[in-house]
């Protein structure tokens, strides 16, 4: 699922959509940016308080994926980055 994510990132980049808010978030660094901090800040409060864990969770692997995408860094090397560490 990360994968499909990370493609229509790619495709709304490439292809943007009016309204979209991947592309929003494409277009405006500062507030990726923002947004991955924030969400990273509502999983914390989320696990200390044990409540809505995986829809923050999401939150932040969608946002974190947006991020990156926007700053050129490929899902694909930071696969290849995990596969180093397995050993």
């Amino acid at each position: 699922i990360l994968e499909d994510l990370v493609n229509l990132i790619r495709t709304r980049k490439k292809n943007p959509l009016e309204g979209s808010y991947t592309n929003k978030l494409l277009k405006d660094k500062l507030l990726s940016k923002d947004k991955v901090l924030e969400e990273i800040g509502e999983l914390l409060e989320a696990v200390e308080k044990n409540t809505n864990k995986i829809h923050e969770a999401a939150d932040v692997f969608y946002h974190l994926l947006v991020y990156l995408e926007s700053n050129n860094i490929k899902f694909e090397d930071i696969e290849a980055e995990l596969k180093k560490r397995k050993n």
